[in-house]
């Protein structure tokens, strides 16, 4: 089932030229380095906790740092004459009006004009790769998302997991990052075997036997009407009366590839596509779970002991049965793990350690988006991959994304199932009705660890309370302004950049934060981020709009000022850009009209 090699993921294209926070991040690291040399501060301190970053208020300044603070310490002196003399050291660059130390040390950076202006030529020039970024360093990461069980197609529980994931894969991507997207097949568990039998109902029915309900415990849906009129088709009557263990094989392997037909169709319906297709099964036949159970006893990471009896009440039948655990509690668990069962079967989390074991072959990181359901077995997974890497070295970085339900309402009512589905509601269903990009910028403008609710009327809603409304908004009236302009014979042009005044420079500061965002979103996998700033973003551009409603000097396309109309047109046209580079990284289109 895997497909596409991973063993060289796709090199990261080059990043584009530093943008300001960048840069002055540079520019900051040049001053601690000047004290350095000159003796005032010691050699060799560590510099990883210094930020630079918009100030909280806005009125402080355009940037700020905490360079002396974190330094002052290590270095054995005061954090606020640090940053005097830090500041000295500041002050001699050329786009620093002033820097001045605030509260106990942080120091705040105003920048000249042509500094932003600047930054607003460079988002021209990069384009499609401003905020491209090279902090990821070529590091690969197998991020692992959505692995519903393939026993039908992909219902909204599955939806915001799958959303999550993807955009995290293009944020990291786009980060500097080599991204492997997987999918992991549940394919050997109980479940498809129920989902085998379901299908040998649906094979009697299609060779005209009247079959009634679907007996209880077996999957209703309708969806595997098509699969038993195939497998009808392939067999004819031969295995209707057939004893169980003539059909279950086939009928499950057909089964399991037809569902992931759907559910490879039905992600397309998302724009999600992976690259690799793990199979549990084939992991199992070929020997994997029983290959790291043999390097954990190797490295003493394995024993034969006894699991403690359950808490509460015991069955009267409960005894105790030596089993092989994995020594989980060394690396944080509260208990150790079994990865065989009694009969000699793989655990689930057995075969999960097999599995991130063969992950790591290929990655240098690991993350998993799974459902808030899971939380559960987050710690013995996280164990199971620090022992897996950690005993030549370091572990390999690994991260668990919990994602919550969500709840889909009509006008504040639950939405009933779906017929064809049986009891969930299809992702297919709820594309159709609202479209991808409005699915998938919904999923992500909460936290994924919180609740959601999915209200069909309030998604679509033309308001500013609808964040995707707000932000395709933005980027259509960029769109609209552009159009009309250019009906009149205007273009955007940057020779009269100095002709913008303090609000316009505003929104271009606002803008200029995207670069730091997609470094700061991909350093803590989170995806959401993004979707925030581009709300944000949006607010500063209709805010901007809605001065010019009352003073016409403001608005964009300004009569009998062709000069100023460029200036603000190209402005315009670089928000517009910093909006289509977020939406892309999102997986939503940019909408040219409304």
């Amino acid at each position: 089932m895997t497909e596409n090699p991973v063993s060289a993921p796709a090199a990261a294209p080059a990043a584009a030229p530093a943008a300001l926070f960048a840069e002055f991040a540079r520019v900051i690291d040049g001053a601690i380095t000047a004290l350095e040399q000159a003796g005032t501060l010691p050699a060799g301190l560590s510099r990883a906790g210094v930020t630079t970053e918009p100030p909280r208020d806005a009125s402080h300044g355009d940037l700020a740092t905490n360079a002396a603070m974190v330094l002052a310490k290590p270095a054995g002196t005061n954090p606020r004459a640090l940053a005097a003399l830090l500041v000295a050291e500041l002050e001699r660059d050329a786009r620093v009006v002033s820097a001045e130390i605030a509260g106990p040390g942080f120091i705040n950076l105003r920048l000249t004009p042509g500094t932003w202006l600047d930054e607003l030529r460079l988002i021209a020039a990069a384009g499609a790769d401003y905020g491209r970024s090279a902090f990821g360093g070529g590091s690969v990461v197998n991020v692992e998302y959505v692995s519903a069980n393939p026993t039908g197609p992909m219902h909204m529980g599955h939806c915001r997991g799958a959303v999550v994931g993807d955009a995290l894969a293009t944020l990291l991507a786009f980060a500097g990052h080599r991204v492997i997207r997987e999918y992991y097949i549940n394919d050997a568990g109980g479940q498809v075997d129920v989902l085998a039998r379901s299908a040998h109902v649906r094979y009697r029915e299609a060779l005209g036997e009247d079959v009634g309900a679907i007996p209880e415990g077996l999957y209703p849906g309708d969806y595997l009407v098509p699969l038993g009129q195939a497998l009808a088709a392939e067999f004819g009557p031969a295995l209707v009366d057939a004893p169980e263990s003539a059909w279950l094989v086939p009928f499950r392997t057909r089964a399991v590839a037809a569902m992931m037909d759907m559910i490879r169709a039905d992600l397309a319906l998302l724009g999600i596509h992976h690259d690799v297709f793990s199979s549990e099964a084939e992991l199992q036949a070929a020997g994997k779970p029983a290959a790291a159970e043999a390097w954990l006893r190797a490295h003493d990471l394995v024993y034969d002991g006894e699991m403690e009896a359950p808490k509460g009440k015991v069955a009267e039948d409960w005894e105790p049965v030596a089993l092989p655990l994995f020594r989980s509690t060394r690396f944080g668990d509260d208990q150790d793990r079994p990865i065989r069962k009694s009969d000699g079967s793989w655990t689930y989390f057995g075969a999960d350690l097999a599995y991130h074991f063969q992950k790591t072959q290929t990655a240098d990181e690991l993350v998993d988006i799974w459902g808030a359901d899971h939380a559960g077995t987050v710690k013995r997974i996280r164990a199971a991959v620090a022992a897996l890497t950690g005993a030549a070295g370091t572990p390999k970085p690994f991260e668990v994304k919990l994602v919550q339900m969500v709840q889909l309402l009509r006008d504040g009512a639950p939405v009933k199932m779906s017929k064809r589905a049986g009891n969930f509601v299809t992702l297919a269903d709820v594309v159709g009705e609202v479209g991808k990009d409005v699915v998938r910028f919904t999923m992500l403008t909460r936290k994924p660890d919180a609740q959601m609710d999915f209200d069909f009327a309030k998604v679509v809603e033309a308001s500013k309370d609808n964040p995707v409304f707000y932000v395709q908004y933005c980027h259509a009236r960029v769109c609209s302004t552009l159009r009309k302009a250019a009906a009149e014979g205007l273009a955007p042009d940057d020779r009269a950049l100095a002709r913008l005044g303090d609000e316009e420079l505003a929104l271009v500061r606002v803008a200029a934060q995207f670069p730091r965002v997609i470094e700061a979103a991909a350093q803590a996998r989170e995806p959401h981020r993004l979707a925030f700033f581009l709300y944000d973003l949006a607010a500063a551009f209709h805010a901007y709009w809605n001065i010019g409603n009352d003073r016409p000097e403001k608005r964009y396309i300004v009569a009998g000022d062709a000069e100023l109309t460029g200036a603000r047109l190209f402005m315009a046209a670089q928000i517009g850009q910093v909006v289509r580079n977020g939406l892309a990284i999102l997986g939503v289109a940019a909408a040219e009209e409304l």
